[in-house]
C-alpha cells in the first residue's frame, strides 16, 4: 500500500516538469526583453497609466510594490499595484506586464464574465484550499483503518476532500481565459496606442505568452494532483 503511494507520484512528475519548464520560460523572458529598452522609452507606469486613462479608468490608482512579477490588479480598491522590475523601467518586459494588469482593470470596468466568476468563487476557493489536503489525509487513514464505522467516516471525509479539490481546479480553469484575454487586450492597448515600438511588440508577445503558460502549468499540477489522490483512494479499498 505504502509502496503504492510512493509510486502514485509518477502521476505528477509530466505536470511538475511542465510546471518547471513555464516558469524557466517566464524567468528567460521577462529577464531577456527586461534588457531591452523599447521604442518609446516609457515606463511601465506611464504605460499603465496612459491605458487607464485612455479607456476611461482615471479612479484606478497605480502604485509600486516590492518584489519581481508580484504586479497585480486588485478590483476592490481599484489599485494597480507594479513591482519593482515594471514600475520605474522603460524595457519591454515593464510595459508588457503593466499593460496586462491594465487589462485587468479593463475587465473589471467592463463586466468581464469570467472575471466576475473568478473573483465571486475566490473566498470558496480560498477556504477549500485550507480544508482539501487535511480532509483526504484523514479519509485515507480512517479509510486504511478497516472497521466499518471508520470507513464510512473515511469514505464521507475524503469525497468532501475531492469536491473541495475540484472546486480548485474550476478556479484555474476559469483563471484561463481571464488571464489570455488580458494579455490580448494588452497587445491591442500597445498597438493602438503606440506605447511600444512596432518591433517591440514580438517580445511584449512572447514574454506575455510564457506568462500565460504558467496558469496552464498550474491547471495540469492541479489535475495530476487529482487523478493521483484518485489512484491511492481506488488502491486503498
Amino acid at each position: 500500500m505504502f509502496f503504492y503511494y510512493d509510486t502514485s507520484i509518477i502521476i505528477l512528475i509530466p505536470a511538475m516538469i511542465f510546471a518547471m519548464a513555464a516558469q524557466g520560460m517566464v524567468k528567460s523572458n521577462f529577464s531577456r526583453y527586461g534588457k531591452v529598452r523599447n521604442g518609446r522609452n516609457m515606463t511601465g507606469a506611464e504605460a499603465a497609466r496612459r491605458v487607464l486613462d485612455e479607456n476611461g479608468l482615471r479612479d484606478v490608482a497605480v502604485r509600486q510594490i516590492r518584489g519581481s512579477l508580484t504586479d497585480n490588479y486588485d478590483p476592490r480598491t481599484k489599485v494597480l499595484s507594479l513591482s519593482e522590475d515594471v514600475y520605474g523601467v522603460n524595457s519591454v518586459s515593464a510595459v508588457s506586464v503593466a499593460c496586462h494588469e491594465a487589462g485587468h482593470a479593463i475587465q473589471h470596468a467592463r463586466g468581464y464574465i469570467p472575471l466576475k466568476i473568478r473573483n465571486g468563487i475566490v473566498p470558496v476557493v480560498n477556504f477549500a484550499s485550507k480544508l482539501t489536503w487535511p480532509l483526504l489525509l484523514i479519509g485515507i487513514v480512517l479509510l486504511a483503518a478497516g472497521s466499518f464505522e471508520m470507513s464510512y467516516w473515511g469514505n464521507m471525509l475524503f469525497n468532501i476532500g475531492v469536491i473541495a479539490f475540484i472546486a480548485i481546479i474550476v478556479f484555474h480553469l476559469i483563471t484561463l481565459p481571464v488571464e489570455f484575454n488580458a494579455s490580448h487586450r494588452a497587445i491591442v492597448q500597445m498597438e493602438q496606442l503606440a506605447l511600444v515600438a512596432p518591433e517591440d511588440i514580438v517580445g511584449s508577445k512572447k514574454v506575455l505568452r510564457a506568462a500565460a503558460m504558467t496558469y496552464i502549468a498550474a491547471l495540469a499540477v492541479a489535475v495530476a494532483n487529482l487523478l493521483r489522490i484518485l489512484a491511492i483512494r481506488g488502491r486503498s479499498d
